[in-house]
C-alpha cells in the first residue's frame, strides 16, 4: 500500500500504460465485462446502513499530496464506493428511473473515454459531430415523422439544428424553454431582441409586465429551474391542479386566458409524456390546440415517455406529440443508455437561431459546430452511445422492451388489486403505478367516513407506508420509492405512497410478487399497523 514515486516518467507511464495486466483496476475491468451482474453481487454489499456512516469515508477536505499506485486506488474504490453504490441493475430495484443496462455500453464506454472527443466544436470532434446530428435526425423522425427530402435538407446544415444533445432532462427543458423565450421576444424593427437587450427592455418593447410558463403541479421540478435560470421568476411557473393526474385542456385555456387578459404574455405551455410520479401522459393533441389559441409555444417534456413512440402498439398514447414545437427525450431512460444523454427537439429547424452563438476562436459563423446552439459547451460523445442502440436494438427491439414494461406494471396492478391489504392508487398509463398498503378493514372505513376522519385515518396509514418503505430499503432486498400525491378518491388530501418504476427488461412477476409479500411482512408486524386494526369506529377515530 506504498504510495507510488513522483517522477515524470511514472506519470507518463499512468497516462500511456497500465503497472501490469493483473492490476486490480484491470481485473475489475475484466469482471465487469464478463458479467456485470456477478461483480454487482459480490462488490455492492452495503454494511453502512447511513449516509452519515458512508460520508465518514468522504471527510477528509485535504488535497493528497503525493500520487498512490492505481491498484491501491481501486481496492479504496471497492471498499469504500462500489460497497455502498446503489444496485439499478438488481431485478428488484424498482423504485426510480434508473435500470440495468445492456452489456456492450461497458466496452462503449471504453471507447468513448478513449477517444475523449469534444463535441462543442469540430476541431475536437469530427465524425462525431455529423454522428449526433443524425442521432439528433433519427429521434426527430421518430417524434415528427417528416419525409426523406426534410432530413436530406436538414440534417447537416449549417444554419439548422434538428435538436441539441444535452446531460439530461433538465438542460433539455432549460434549452427548450430558452428557444422559446428567444423567439417569443425575438427582434422587431429597431429592438435587438431578448437576447442582446435583456428582460427588462423586452418586457418594455412588447408592453408587458411579466412571461409565464403553464403546466400541471405533475411538472418536472426542472421546469422551476429554468424559469428561475431564464430570469422569468418562479412565481410566473402557474402550475394547475390535476385530480384527475393529467392537465385539464379547458382549464389551461381559461387559466392562460386569464394570465395574458392580466397584462402578460404567456411564453410556453407544457405538456407532461410521462409523469416522474405517476407516468401519466397529459391530453397533448388538446393542449396544442389550447397553445396554438393563446399564441403561445408548446413544449412536451417526453424525458421519461417518449420512447414510448418506438411501439406502434402504444404509440397513440403521446398522440399530439407531433403538434410540438419541442420535445424533451432522455435516452438514459426507457432507451437503456449511460446516464448523461437528454436531447431537445425543435420541430422547425430554424428556431435553434434563436439562441445561436459565435466566438472567433471556435463557433465561427457558417461553421457546423454544435456548441453554438447549445447551452451547455464542452460535452462527450454520447450521441454515440445512442447510435450504437438505436442500431443494436433498432426500432423493433425497443418497441418490445417498452411493451413488456407496460404490460408487466399492467400485471402488478392487477396483483395490487387482488390482495385486500393494498390499494392501488394511480393504474399504469406506461410503466409507472403508485400504491399503498392499509389494512382491508381500513380500506373500508375510508370509503365512508367523513372528511376529517377519513384525513386523520389516512395520516395513521402514511406513517405506516414511510416505516414500510424505509425499512424494506434498509434491509437491503428490493427497493420501491415514495411520494405524496393527491388522488380523487380522497380529495385534495395527499396522501403517502409507493411509487415502482417497472423498466428493468430481467424483473419478473416473481420478483414483484417477493416485494408485495416483503411489504405486508414489514407491514403487519409494525406498531401502526395494530393502531390501524384497533380502530373499529368512528368513534374511536376522534381518540385517534
Amino acid at each position: 500500500m506504498g504510495e507510488a514515486q513522483v517522477s515524470l516518467k511514472h506519470l507518463f507511464r499512468v497516462f500511456t500504460k497500465p503497472e501490469h495486466k493483473d492490476s486490480k483496476l484491470a481485473q475489475i475491468e475484466e469482471h465487469l465485462s464478463d458479467n456485470i451482474l456477478d461483480f454487482l453481487s459480490q462488490h455492492v454489499v452495503t454494511k453502512k446502513t447511513s449516509l452519515e456512516e458512508v460520508e465518514q469515508d468522504f471527510a477528509d477536505a485535504m488535497m493528497p499530496e503525493s500520487p498512490e499506485f492505481v491498484s491501491t486506488h481501486a481496492e479504496n474504490l471497492l471498499e469504500k464506493l462500489v460497497a455502498h453504490s446503489v444496485n439499478t441493475y438488481s431485478p428488484t430495484f424498482i423504485g426510480h428511473m434508473t435500470s440495468a443496462l445492456p452489456y456492450f455500453h461497458l466496452s462503449l464506454a471504453k471507447l468513448l473515454v478513449g477517444l475523449n472527443q469534444n463535441l462543442v466544436k469540430i476541431e475536437t470532434s469530427k465524425a462525431f459531430t455529423p454522428l449526433e446530428r443524425q442521432v439528433l435526425g433519427m429521434m426527430h423522425n421518430l417524434v415528427y415523422e417528416q419525409d426523406e427530402s426534410f432530413y436530406e435538407q436538414y440534417l447537416h446544415s449549417a444554419r439548422h439544428a434538428l435538436g441539441a444533445f444535452c446531460s439530461g432532462g433538465t438542460v433539455a427543458n432549460i434549452t427548450a424553454l430558452w428557444v422559446a423565450r428567444n423567439k417569443i421576444l425575438g427582434p422587431e424593427g429597431r429592438f435587438p431582441g431578448v437576447a442582446r437587450a435583456g428582460l427588462a427592455s423586452a418586457y418594455r418593447h412588447y408592453d408587458i409586465d411579466n412571461l409565464g410558463v403553464l403546466c400541471s403541479r405533475r411538472g418536472h421540478y426542472s421546469l422551476s429551474k429554468a424559469v428561475d435560470v431564464l430570469g422569468i421568476g418562479r412565481e410566473n411557473l402557474i402550475t394547475l391542479p390535476c385530480p384527475e393526474q393529467v392537465l385539464d385542456p379547458a382549464e389551461a385555456l381559461r387559466k392562460g386566458r386569464e394570465y395574458q387578459e392580466q397584462g402578460n404574455k404567456l411564453l410556453a405551455i407544457v405538456g407532461i409524456g410521462g409523469t416522474t410520479e405517476t407516468g401519466h401522459v397529459d391530453p397533448l393533441d388538446e393542449l396544442a390546440d389550447v397553445a396554438e389559441e393563446l399564441g403561445c409555444w408548446f413544449h412536451v417534456d417526453a424525458a421519461w415517455g417518449g420512447a414510448t413512440l418506438f411501439s406502434k402498439h402504444y404509440r397513440g398514447i403521446l398522440k399530439g406529440i407531433e403538434k410540438a414545437d419541442s420535445v424533451t427525450i432522455d435516452a438514459h431512460k426507457q432507451m437503456y443508455v449511460p446516464m448523461g444523454a437528454g436531447m431537445a427537439l425543435f420541430k422547425n429547424p430554424a428556431d435553434a437561431n434563436a439562441v445561436r452563438h459565435h466566438a472567433q476562436y471556435i463557433l465561427r459563423e457558417g461553421s457546423k459546430d454544435l456548441g453554438a446552439t447549445t447551452l451547455e459547451g464542452s460535452r462527450n460523445g454520447m450521441a454515440m452511445m445512442v447510435y450504437s442502440s438505436l442500431h443494436i436494438l433498432g426500432r423493433r427491439g425497443y418497441e418490445l422492451l417498452i411493451n413488456q414494461s407496460i404490460e408487466k406494471a399492467k400485471k402488478f396492478a392487477a396483483m395490487i388489486e387482488a390482495h385486500p391489504d393494498f390499494e392501488l392508487i394511480t393504474s399504469p398509463t406506461l410503466s409507472i403505478m403508485t400504491y399503498r398498503v392499509c389494512p382491508a378493514a381500513i380500506q373500508e372505513q375510508l370509503k365512508t367516513l367523513p372528511q376529517v376522519q377519513a384525513q386523520r385515518l389516512n395520516s395513521k396509514v402514511d406513517r405506516l407506508v414511510v416505516n414500510v418503505q424505509k425499512l424494506q430499503r434498509e434491509a437491503g432486498k428490493s427497493f420501491v420509492s415514495r411520494t405524496r400525491l393527491e388522488c380523487p378518491v380522497y380529495g385534495a388530501y395527499p396522501i403517502t405512497v409507493f411509487r415502482v418504476v417497472l423498466a428493468n427488461p430481467m424483473t419478473t412477476t416473481r420478483d414483484l410478487r417477493a416485494i408485495l409479500e416483503e411489504q405486508h411482512a414489514i407491514a403487519s408486524r409494525n406498531r401502526v399497523w395494530q393502531e390501524l386494526l384497533a380502530v373499529s369506529a368512528p368513534a374511536t377515530l376522534d381518540q385517534a
